[in-house]
């Protein structure tokens, strides 16, 4: 089961893609690279991604599975998105669950240059723990969603971790709902350039009475909107259009503006 809205991160200019399987034939490194299975992880790893890049799949899957054998997070993580995404394998979202946990309990030092595969691994079983994957051991687990998304949030700093977190407290989903956590959350993810939080705090702070303000934020995050939250956006923002005065209309859309120009979120 692919989960469409999961994030995914930006370390590499692409997930990698092969035709393999768990347990697959290897196909054979190129003997003139230097790089060998008996190679260290992290030249294993360097290998496979410019193999990738350069259209050798079967050399880069190969390079990668052997660096992720030898422990090197980067390769798990894109070996993980390769199952996740069913990219080049069929798709195969509880092997792809079970190396986003293993990767999730090894944890990460502070300040370490592994810390973005770690913080992909929290969002990605927390996403994978808000539907269950049919068929395996996992099951909506919506108390583990909202910790692991709390974990990304507050020690990391993550604004889809902040947005998911500030909406499941929202929605009481996992735990306790409360309004004022959650617009503390969705603010932060605001703040650092988030449409779909601004557009949900928008609307929450709209219904509060704060007509203005709630108006220019759900506007100003359909303008920097994404394809795919568009829709939901567009409708939030039309309706408390719809239902605001013409003064406050004026004025949020003037805010909004501002906010624009000024690139404020």
């Amino acid at each position: 089961m692919r989960i469409s809205d999961r994030t995914r991160t930006s370390l590499f200019c692409a997930v990698l893609a092969a035709a393999i399987g768990v347990g697959g034939p290897a196909q054979a490194l190129d003997p003139n690279s230097g790089v060998s299975r008996e190679s260290g992880p992290f030249d294993l790893f360097k290998f496979g991604f410019s193999a990738y890049k350069k259209g050798r799949k079967d050399e880069a899957v190969e390079a990668y599975k052997y660096a992720a054998e030898k422990g090197h997070p980067g390769a798990r993580w894109a070996l993980a998105n390769m199952y996740a995404y069913g990219d080049g394998v069929i798709e195969n979202d509880y092997e792809a669950f079970k190396i986003y946990d293993d990767i999730a309990r090894q944890g990460v030092e502070p300040g370490s240059q592994d810390t973005g595969y770690f913080v992909n691994a929290l969002l990605s079983l927390a996403n994978y723990y808000q539907a269950g994957i049919p068929g395996s051991p996992v099951k909506p687990n919506l108390g583990a969603a909202r910790q692991l998304y709390f974990q990304a949030a507050s020690a990391f700093g993550v604004p889809e971790a902040q947005y998911r977190l500030g909406r499941m407290i929202l929605e009481g989903k996992g735990g306790a709902n409360d309004i004022q956590q959650a617009k503390k959350w969705l603010n932060r993810a605001r703040v650092s350039g988030h449409p779909a939080a601004a557009a949900v705090l928008g609307n929450v702070v709209f219904e509060e009475g704060q007509v203005v303000r709630g108006l220019a934020f759900m506007t100003t995050a359909l303008e920097r909107s994404t394809p795919n939250d568009r829709v939901w956006i567009q409708a939030l923002q039309e309706r408390a259009f719809s239902l605001a005065g013409e003064a406050d209309r004026r004025t949020a859309v003037a805010l909004a503006q501002d906010m624009l120009a000024k690139g404020l979120n």
